[in-house]
């Protein structure tokens, strides 16, 4: 999908950062879609660091509208199914500082995906301003560590990412057994 992008992006040069940004809001709105392939494409069409800053500034825009369109789609409905759950329910409620520090912390741990982060902020009652200084703050570091990582893949040789895609493999089948041997 990178490659894709890329092509889009050579191919309307003169409108490479608007698709960028755009595409970084589309895949910030879906909220299941990792953002990675995006950032990927940014670092390998406008360099390291104008690559990095696109990606920032397109998933802190893409974060924004997407809190306001699932409040505005999901507040309601989700809070009548949440009453069965009353320790997630509770989570709901969490405003100021306090839900300040929960959105920073999911942001900067880059196995949290960014959707439902923005997703439960949404329907909670945390407010537009202390999401988004939550999720730029966090957002920050988290996406620097995941352009380093990209940067560093995309660079590596051929040899190297075989080796990476071998080591990557094994350690699903190490996970994959620890799984199987607790059941």
């Amino acid at each position: 999908m990178q490659e894709e992008l890329v092509q889009i992006l050579e191919n309307y040069s003169s409108m490479a950062i608007t698709i960028s940004i755009l595409i970084n809001i589309i895949v910030s709105i879906a909220g299941v879609v990792p953002s990675v392939f995006v950032t990927a494409a940014n670092l390998t069409f406008f360099g390291f660091w104008q690559g990095t800053l696109l990606s920032f500034i397109g998933e802190t825009l893409g974060a924004l509208i997407a809190f306001y369109l699932y409040r505005k789609g999901f507040k309601r409905l989700s809070h009548e199914k949440l009453k069965e759950y009353p320790r997630v329910n509770s989570l709901m409620h969490i405003e100021g500082f306090d839900a300040f520090l929960l959105i920073l912390s999911l942001r900067i741990m880059p196995f949290i995906p960014s959707g439902i982060v923005t997703f439960f902020s949404a329907i909670g009652s945390v407010s537009v301003i202390v999401f988004f200084l939550g999720s730029t703050i966090g957002k920050l570091p988290a996406l620097l560590m995941e352009s380093y990582a990209v940067y560093q893949v995309t660079t590596v040789s051929v040899q190297g990412k075989i080796i990476m895609s071998l080591a990557a493999c094994y350690g699903v089948f190490i996970c994959y057994k620890n799984i199987k041997k607790k059941k």
